[in-house]
């Protein structure tokens, strides 16, 4: 079992900053690979920024250049720099775990940009 706890979501304006973290606990030694989804209202859950444990990244295009993914494998934890935000970014955001065969989700984290 892993858990997943969020936190950095809020309120923001328009080309504002959020940081978002993710801290993880349990079976930690079986995660593969952690990530950040999120779930604009109305729309199904998509893949924002994902990172390997050895470091390699990956983003939507629709982040590219404004989030950066980093982790901190000595606290169990992932986070989400966002920068540039528009209102379109606002969503609930998830952290995700992938361990073999199966994945963990975090609670959720909101986050809204107002423009």
């Amino acid at each position: 079992q892993v858990k997943l706890v969020e936190s950095g979501g809020g309120l923001v304006q328009s080309g504002g900053s959020l940081r978002l973290s993710c801290a993880a606990s349990g079976s930690i030694a079986s995660i593969n690979a952690m990530g950040w989804y999120r779930q604009p209202p109305g729309k199904q859950r998509e893949l924002v920024a994902t990172i390997s444990t050895d470091g390699n990244t990956a983003y939507a295009d629709s982040v590219k250049g404004r989030f950066t993914i980093s982790n901190n494998n000595a606290k169990n934890a992932i986070y989400l720099q966002m920068s540039s935000l528009k209102p379109e970014d606002t969503a609930v955001y998830y952290c995700n775990a992938q361990v073999p065969l199966w994945y963990y989700w975090g609670q959720g984290t909101q986050v809204t940009v107002s423009s």
